[in-house]
């Protein structure tokens, strides 16, 4: 299953690198053909101006004739549209406008007699037709380099797969692929290895680290009977395990699937100028084609050849480079403004669907919190032989010197910031699933959880009480005894990052509603989310059930972005409407998410919030514009002046006033630039 999938995953990047290469080789085309089309058009070419008239034409014709035809072949899907299904898109309106311009300074090209009759000096229009298809081919393709980068997602999860395994065959360690364990096999892992697939200890004990699947970010104690999950990592004991699920049926494979299913099935933004357009165009053809006609039967002589050029005056004036620059260009300052504010976008349709979210969905280990233990808590047992909490500090740190235990670690580090003077421990044992002992400066120590205590008949002496207060604050005591006597208790918990509940607050008073996610113990979800001013919390929730908790979310008729730095996140990202993965976390968060924050704190949700209300805003100021110049000038483009005042509006009108229109668009979409991202 996961070889196929990898493969098929490679098929379709590699369908989607041909896709852009072939749009950025019509791209380069167009862009080179198009300036020197312009720079003809205006002759300013050393050499042009001295051929005749006719001769330039058709130079021109030769130069717009690939960018016509091959460079704007896929806007022709807009002609189908129409005839097909009996509508229209930005494709019809750009389809006909170029066509038109194009075929009509063809027939001035190679029949000028046609016009020259009529008293109309022969003027032809390739430039416009082909500056308009560039322009537009440029705003797809920023967005399609986006949309056509296949996710990695997929692939970092399968590599995350343990390769082999060691199954145990008639007593002996046989190292097996591990698309050949079965159900039933048993299998034995070493410290420091990757569980290779789902099942129950049958021997042994150890602390296991399934942060990649529930984000706790302290390693879960496991002994005989507890369930164990592939691809987590075994960080300290050696035991066997009875496989119960492989291949498809694994907590990881589960993952990729939701991954896959949530990818496949999250449908592309209407876009609102497609919305507008589906309106706009038919209008405007029908306007062109009444103009025609009218212009035949009651326009003076020589009324074809007038009729011709007032119905591509409309055609041309309404022909959409404004609108086809409306929203890449806004989108493209977007992107640019939130690059230089770390905020990655992955999509247009992203920031576009970024404006109307109403709900955000936080994960918590890792995104709101520091994703790592820091000592909290330290309680000097009354009457024992340590005086301070410097000094009980000291002693544990001691203990657990060289230990790679995160726990440890975070006493060590705690130890250091205060600058103590540690000891070198002496005879160190970790004791799996307890804690650990050790000898300090001729003290035996015994560090480690209440079981380990009772086990070695240690009177507490009402610690118990003080640690369950601990527990019920969500986080981590740990019992210190120095030579059978109990010395204190030091609490390990993660803790929130710097300004987090701020920065929540800001999210609601932009209105949104704020939720935490987590796959923690309720105690621990609960007493985080009362540190962070969050109401609303769901905890003990599986990877696999957190895409359906955002599903449950989006039900109820909520736009909903979820945030999050683990693997145990992907699929709730992708599932999401907008996904957002905090830039410290996993390359898998980061390719599952539409956003990502290079920064490690929330505060760039906010700003992508306030990036992309302002986004909208200008691209809806741009449409305003863009369809205001085409409203009012089409009328004139068809000739309502005349009758009263011999007014018309000829071709190179119409380009001059279109390019007008484009000019204002794109100095609005600039003006997002100096907009600040409080």
């Amino acid at each position: 299953m996961n070889k196929s999938a990898l493969t098929l995953e490679q098929k379709k990047e590699l369908i989607e690198k041909k896709k852009q290469k072939k749009l950025v080789q019509k791209l380069i085309a167009g862009i080179i053909l198009s300036i020197i089309i312009l720079l003809g058009s205006i002759n300013i070419i050393p050499g042009l101006n001295d051929l005749s008239r006719q001769v330039r034409f058709i130079i021109l014709f030769i130069l717009a004739l690939p960018v016509q035809v091959w460079v704007g072949s896929q806007f022709y899907k807009g002609l189908v549209v129409v005839f097909k299904y009996r509508t229209a898109d930005m494709n019809t309106l750009i389809a006909v406008g170029t066509l038109s311009a194009f075929i009509y300074s063809t027939v001035v090209t190679f029949f000028p007699i046609l016009f020259t009759r009529a008293g109309l000096k022969p003027h032809v229009y390739f430039d416009t037709a082909a500056m308009i298809i560039t322009l537009i081919l440029l705003g797809r393709f920023f967005e399609v380099r986006a949309k056509g980068r296949a996710s990695s997602a997929i692939k970092k999860l399968m590599q995350l797969e343990a390769k082999t395994a060691r199954v145990i065959v008639g007593g002996k360690e046989v190292e097996t692929d591990i698309d050949e364990v079965r159900v039933g096999d048993i299998i034995l892992v070493r410290p420091g290895e990757k569980i290779p697939v789902d099942g129950i200890i049958t021997q042994g004990s150890s602390a296991i680290d399934e942060s990649m699947v529930t984000g706790e970010s302290i390693p879960v104690d496991k002994k005989k009977t507890d369930e164990v999950i592939g691809a987590t990592l075994n960080t300290s004991g050696s035991f066997k395990f009875k496989a119960t699920k492989v291949g498809k049926d694994t907590v990881l494979s589960q993952i990729i699937r939701l991954v896959e299913e949530a990818q496949g099935s999250k449908a592309p933004i209407q876009r609102l100028v497609d919305t507008v357009a589906s309106y706009f165009v038919p209008t405007v053809i029908g306007i062109a084609i009444i103009t025609f006609i009218v212009w035949i039967i009651f326009g003076p002589k020589p009324s074809i050849t007038l009729a011709l050029v007032n119905f591509v005056s409309v055609l041309i004036i309404a022909c959409p480079c404004a609108l086809g620059l409306a929203t890449p260009t806004a989108i493209m300052v977007g992107t640019g403004k939130g690059a230089e504010n770390g905020i990655l976008i992955k999509d247009a349709a992203s920031l576009e669907l970024t404006h109307r979210l109403n709900t955000i969905v936080f994960d918590k280990t890792g995104t709101l919190t520091k994703g790592e233990p820091v000592v909290t808590d330290i309680i000097i047992k009354e009457k024992s032989s340590i005086y301070s909490k410097e000094e009980l500090l000291k002693l544990s740190a001691s203990s657990e010197l060289y230990s790679e235990h995160p726990l440890g670690k975070a006493m060590v580090k705690k130890a250091k910031q205060l600058k103590l003077k540690l000891i070198e421990p002496k005879n160190f044992k970790s004791i799996t699933g307890r804690g650990i002992s050790a000898e300090v400066d001729g003290k035996k120590i015994l560090k480690g959880n209440l079981a380990l205590m009772r086990e070695n008949n240690i009177a507490l002496d009402g610690l118990e009480e003080k640690a369950l207060v601990l527990s019920n604050e969500g986080k981590t005591p740990i019992f210190i005894s120095a030579d059978s006597k109990p010395l204190g208790i030091i609490a390990v918990a993660d803790s929130l990052k710097d300004n987090t509940k701020k920065y929540l607050n800001d999210l609601k008073n932009l209105g949104l509603e704020v939720v935490m996610l987590t796959g923690d113990n309720k105690n621990t979800a609960n007493a985080i989310a009362k540190k962070a001013g969050i109401k609303k919390v769901l905890s003990e929730i599986l990877p696999e059930n957190k895409a359906e908790e955002i599903k449950r979310i989006q039900s109820k008729g909520k736009i909903v972005a979820m945030v999050g730095d683990g693997i145990n996140d992907a699929p709730a990202l992708v599932q999401a409407d907008v996904g957002i993965a905090i830039g410290t976390g996993t390359d898998i968060a980061i390719e599952s998410s539409s956003i990502t924050l290079t920064g490690g704190d929330i505060k760039g949700v906010l700003k992508s919030i306030i990036l992309s209300r302002n986004t909208i805003r200008v691209i809806k100021q741009n449409l305003f514009w863009a369809f205001s110049y085409n409203s009012i000038l089409i009328p004139v483009a068809a000739g309502v002046l005349y009758p009263s005042f011999r007014i018309l509006i000829s071709p190179i009108f119409a380009a001059a006033a279109m390019a007008i229109s484009s000019i204002s668009v794109i100095s609005n979409s600039l003006r997002l630039r100096r907009i600040p991202l409080k």
